[in-house]
């Protein structure tokens, strides 16, 4: 005991990371990006490192972008109640015009979260700037994370970026109604933004809900090399074009999603075959499209053997489910047989792709497997108000936005699910929960629930006592920032065996002691705001 009490006393005193400064945030305060930007030091750098978001009764508005001089949390306190998070949204300018973007990082190597905000694209007169993009980065080497925040209206982009090897973490989020009324390549989650001549390090997402969304879900826009993504646990519902922009991919796992209703605009006569499958010659479109490396690709993933690159490809699909209402595949037999415009319909992944994860000789690290097409039918209460709109929200519905875009007729209509509509009185905030809540958590309850831990929990190592290898095991309920480090009893760090962003899962490490003395040691798991430490004995 007397040994644990002096490991303890010695954390307080080292500590763990450095310390951040929080400075909290009232929407009263006046324009958001305004009280941000002024909080600097002499030298010009942020003053503070957090800036918490404490009112959920009034929006907070920008007048301009915030714009990040160096690692930067906008963190909003939920309500206790109902989890209902802080609303940011555009003010309305002099010249009548709308800011278009909440945060912008244009900085290299900076860290940047925003957690537990709700970012509304439309301002207090209930318009949106058509150009919005919520986060922009522009820099490399930025590491953004979004975590529990709502993305709602943004009609270009939720997530753009240029900047060269930057990193993505987006988890538990919700991207809704991303629809420009007549540009439907555009209304994009997450893009590297044209032409798209950018590297990506790592993009991951994991837990998210995506609703009405006219381009991509994803959109590295693998023309150009990207080191890693992941994209899993996801509900996406409903997006007018292909959901993923990811050709080049050579390290990816895109498993245990929900795909329903996804590509719902097909491929035109004019758009086929050069777009959508980044100009190769394909006649057929499937949610899940890949292609061979062009000889730049190749010669990033690897350097001095490009010609073994195709084979070291290592890609997982597995375990999704995906599914087209009848509605919407009756319109599509019924505008094929009736327009000279035909469109390609699509399926759950194209002949070339099939046929890359089929040949095993050629592509020996691709797994395609448990993939299956769900009925899903119970859910024909979101496919009549998306498919054919509502006057509740005055939206024409997807099928007749899919006739205007295919006949060159589209202005200035909308299709999606339950428009936010902003009153523009004092104490508004949006409406919450979100409409399609329901539906959505029956879906994530019935498909990812089970394969999700219960908690954060850092368990005992075995064997204990040990020598000289011992397995730790802990357990991650949300995805989280990860530091796992072993101390000697005087609370002097040992060695740091796990210092990443790591999502939602159980994982064990295997440790090696075979450098150190016999004796007790103490491993602390530091996840988020979780923290905990156990006690291990080597004996040699």
């Amino acid at each position: 005991m007397k040994q644990m009490i002096v490991f303890l006393s010695m954390l307080c005193i080292i500590g763990f990371t450095q310390a951040q400064s929080i400075m909290d945030v009232s929407a009263d305060d006046g324009f958001i990006n305004e009280v941000i930007g002024a909080d600097t030091l002499g030298d010009g750098t942020q003053a503070h490192d957090i800036y918490r978001l404490t009112s959920l009764d009034a929006t907070y508005k920008f007048t301009d972008a915030v714009n990040a001089k160096g690692d930067i949390s906008i963190i909003g306190v939920l309500d206790e109640g109902s989890d209902r998070p802080p609303c940011v949204q555009p003010a309305i300018l002099e010249d009548q015009s709308i800011p278009p973007t909440f945060l912008i990082v244009n900085a290299a190597d900076v860290k940047a979260t925003v957690r537990n905000v709700y970012l509304l694209a439309y301002a207090p007169n209930n318009n949106a700037n058509g150009g919005g993009v919520a986060i922009s980065v522009l820099a490399d080497n930025v590491k953004l994370t979004v975590d529990n925040c709502v993305f709602d209206g943004w009609q270009t982009f939720g997530i753009g970026y240029s900047g060269n090897w930057d990193d993505f973490f987006v988890t538990d989020s919700h991207f809704r109604n991303f629809v420009h009324p007549n540009q439907h390549y555009i209304g994009e989650v997450i893009r590297n933004t044209w032409p798209g001549e950018a590297f990506t390090d790592t993009m991951v997402f994991t837990g998210n809900t995506m609703l009405a969304v006219n381009g991509y879900a994803a959109c590295p826009v693998t023309q150009f090399y990207e080191s890693y993504f992941e994209f899993n646990e996801n509900i996406v519902l409903y997006t007018f074009k292909n959901p993923f922009f990811i050709f080049n991919v050579t390290d990816a796992k895109i498993n245990d999603n929900i795909f329903y209703g996804l590509y719902a605009g097909g491929v035109d006569t004019l758009e086929n075959p050069w777009w959508d499958n980044l100009w190769v010659g394909d006649t057929t479109y499937g949610i899940i499209a890949l292609q061979p490396l062009d000889s730049a690709n190749a010669a990033n993933f690897q350097p001095g053997d490009p010609e073994s690159a195709e084979g070291m490809r290592n890609v997982e699909v597995k375990n999704n489910q995906y599914y087209w209402p009848t509605a919407l595949t009756d319109f599509w037999d019924n505008w094929n047989s009736t327009q000279a415009n035909k469109v390609k319909r699509p399926g759950f992944m194209n002949d070339p792709t099939t046929a890359m994860f089929a040949n095993d000789t050629d592509y020996p690290f691709l797994d395609a497997s448990g993939n299956f097409e769900a009925d899903l039918s119970w859910m024909s209460d979101i496919d009549d108000w998306v498919l054919n709109g509502s006057e509740t929200d005055f939206t024409v519905g997807l099928l007749e936005y899919f006739e205007q875009i295919r006949t060159g007729t589209a202005a200035t209509d909308y299709w999606g699910y339950e428009m936010t509509f902003v009153e523009d009185t004092p104490g508004w905030v949006p409406p919450w929960p979100l409409p399609e809540n329901s539906f959505v958590t029956s879906l994530k309850e019935e498909t990812f629930s089970a394969t999700r831990p219960s908690g954060f929990k850092l368990k005992q190592n075995y064997p204990n006592p040990f020598n000289p290898t011992t397995f730790i095991s802990f357990d991650l309920l949300k995805a989280s920032d990860v530091k796992l480090a072993v101390y000697n009893v005087t609370g002097q760090l040992v060695e740091t065996l796990i210092r990443d962003f790591r999502q939602a899962g159980a994982y064990t490490i295997e440790y090696d002691a075979s450098t150190l003395s016999s004796g007790v040691y103490y491993y602390e798991l530091t996840a988020g705001s979780f923290k905990d430490v156990r006690k291990m004995l080597l004996v040699k």
